[in-house]
């Protein structure tokens, strides 16, 4: 029997983007979509937000999908099977509001195709017609594919470069699908800022009721410490509370982004370091260090 936040599964799906397979009995029978965890790997780690990409209530186990994008989520991606999380806390944060809203059009942005899948899985078995657009830089970055296309009842791909399915971004297929089929019921949008500022923009154009989820900086996850505050029409609010999803075409965007990079030099400092230790370490055991970002 696997203990508690054991690691059991680690598997590359693209460059800098694993996915592990967490047993976390009690959390996995209680989450619903949209919701996510805070984890640790060690009592001098930070907390960082995760949405829990599926769940396995019958096995007890999580799926989350991680990019390794600073000292952290480099440091987790070097974790084997039978390796222990700290903490894993959770189900946190609002469940998405799910019901029999029509066409339901999914869009996951790179990292962001992760949380997605639930929200797809939630939507589908509720007997809304899914369409799933999923969109990345290039091929390499399209992730979780098959699992999208058997939550959706059509997926749609496209990629900056047209390395695979379409050439272009997640907002042309979105106007040509309302364009040639018709304003879709319901549209969420899971991806990077900028990203869901632009689809927000097209659907607010179209009268289209939007939802994005946000992942600002996070603590504690609970609204004591203030951090993730967003501003939503005009008022303060807690991602991790009030949200992680909120009404795209309330959201201020551009303060998001502005706080997304306060930390930045912080952020950078905190993995040159672990880089500069890693390495040491490295000499020393002749361990291997996790990939350099």
């Amino acid at each position: 029997m696997p203990e508690n936040n054991e690691i059991l599964e680690n598997t590359v799906l693209a460059e800098k983007v694993n996915r592990y397979l967490v047993y976390a009995p009690r959390i996995a029978r209680k989450r619903k979509a949209g919701e996510f965890v805070l984890l640790r790997l060690s009592e001098q780690g930070e907390r960082i937000p995760l949405t829990i990409a599926d769940a396995d209530a019958e096995a007890g186990t999580l799926t989350l999908v991680v990019q390794a994008v600073g000292k952290t989520t480099l440091e987790m991606s070097a974790m084997k099977p039978g390796d222990r999380l700290l903490n894993v806390v959770g189900p946190l944060g609002a469940a998405t509001h799910v019901d029999r809203f029509g066409t339901v059009v999914m869009i996951g942005g790179g990292i962001g195709i992760a949380p997605s899948h639930p929200i797809a899985q939630a939507m589908h078995a509720a007997g809304n017609r899914v369409i799933s657009i999923l969109g990345a830089r290039n091929r390499s970055l399209i992730i979780m594919e098959e699992e999208m296309r058997r939550a959706s009842d059509e997926v749609i791909v496209t990629t900056d470069d047209g390395s695979y399915g379409r050439k272009g971004l997640v907002t042309d297929v979105l106007r040509e699908l309302i364009q040639t089929r018709g304003k879709p019921d319901l549209v969420v949008a899971i991806g990077p800022v900028i990203m869901m500022k632009f689809v927000s923009r097209l659907t607010q154009e179209f009268a289209i009721r939007t939802v994005v989820s946000l992942n600002p900086v996070m603590v504690d996850g609970t609204g004591m410490c203030g951090g993730c505050r967003v501003t939503v029409g005009g008022k303060t609010k807690f991602a991790c509370v009030d949200g992680p999803e909120f009404d795209g075409h309330a959201v201020d965007f551009d303060e998001l982004m502005k706080r997304q990079a306060f930390y930045r030099e912080q952020e950078q400092e905190a993995l040159q370091h672990y880089q500069h230790e890693c390495k040491l370490r490295e000499g020393a055991s002749q361990v291997p260090c996790p990939v350099q970002l």
